[in-house]
């Protein structure tokens, strides 16, 4: 089956739906965008990538001017709003809600005031608040590792799991893995909150280790958390797990699945923050001709194996 890059997926999705359109295009377009801190990798690497949309869009568009502001909670992110909307005067913004309820009635009445809304990621709690909506493929995160490791253990074997935070977002992805690995002789001993956070799987893990004796796998779900699962497993010289499969391709668990320098990293499962790189450009040149994108697109998320490993290092960023 022909592999594409999620970008050249979402690229050709949503201009072909553009292609039908009516094009009336603005003279100057200035586009806010409105993400999270810096406050973990993930979050990392959505900054990372949304001022490198900012630096080449602003260089390839010289009618464009793309604004980045970056929140480091609900409130501050309300507020950056509120700024983008009357002191920088925006017509377009793509908004990666630091909180999806808190956020709907600031986005609403920026959108109010005739701004063109791209939501990302964490969607709205009414959707009517937005113009589109772009997001990774929650579903296929936890269905892709799921079917990997039945096939990977001969259908048959223990595993852990580690969650992320108790929010729709993970509710999605823990049933589609329970799901993959229905119907096999595979038991899921246990599945814990650590909060997409190293330091919490470690703790996780940990209590794992010493209530299991045998243990194949783990599914981390997150590589932040898979570092932590790792260090426990090593702390505990523990042998019996083969695998431990993280989640959104860090570029750490991606040179070691390059590099084979781990048995136990096998695969991953694509969700990069480079999707806001995608979200910001598709939004920018859509409004530079007067266009609109689709309702929604989901960027399909794909298994990472150390055959297509490279299409998904990115070594700049800082996730």
């Amino acid at each position: 089956m022909k592999k594409i890059t999620r970008r050249l997926a979402l690229t050709a999705v949503a201009f072909a739906a553009l292609a039908s359109a009516p094009s009336f295009a603005q003279e100057k377009v200035v586009l806010g965008v409105a993400i999270p801190a810096a406050t973990h990798g993930f979050t990392g690497g959505i900054v990372f990538w949304a001022n490198q949309a900012k630096k080449d869009l602003e260089k390839a568009h010289p009618g464009l001017q793309v604004i980045v502001k970056t929140a480091s909670g609900a409130p501050e992110q309300a507020n950056q709003l509120q700024d983008l909307q009357t002191v920088n005067k925006i017509n377009a913004l793509v908004i990666f809600p630091f909180e999806s309820a808190s956020l709907t009635k600031p986005v609403a009445q920026v959108k109010s005031k005739g701004v063109y809304v791209t939501v990302v990621d964490r969607g709205l709690t009414d959707t009517s608040a937005q113009d589109a909506y772009i997001s990774g493929d929650n579903t296929a995160f936890g269905k892709i590792p799921g079917e990997y490791l039945v096939k990977a253990m001969g259908g048959k074997g223990n595993i852990v799991a580690m969650r992320g935070i108790a929010t729709t977002l993970d509710n999605e992805r823990m049933d589609a893995f329970n799901a993959a690995i229905k119907g096999s002789d595979i038991k899921l001993l246990d599945a814990k909150y650590a909060n997409w956070n190293r330091d919490d799987a470690f703790k996780v893990m940990q209590d794992y280790l010493t209530r299991f004796k045998q243990i194949d796998a783990v599914w981390a779900a997150d590589d932040d958390m898979a570092v932590g699962v790792l260090k426990a497993i090593d702390q505990a010289k523990r042998t019996d797990i083969k695998i431990v499969f993280g989640g959104a391709g860090a570029k750490g668990m991606i040179k070691t699945l390059m590099d084979g320098k781990d048995p136990r990293i096998q695969a991953n499962v694509s969700y990069s923050p480079k999707f806001i790189y995608d979200a910001i450009k598709l939004t920018a040149e859509a409004r530079l001709k007067g266009e609109k994108l689709p309702a929604t697109y989901i960027i399909p998320s794909v298994l990472i194996t150390k055959d297509n490993a490279k299409q998904f290092y990115f070594p700049d960023s800082p996730f």
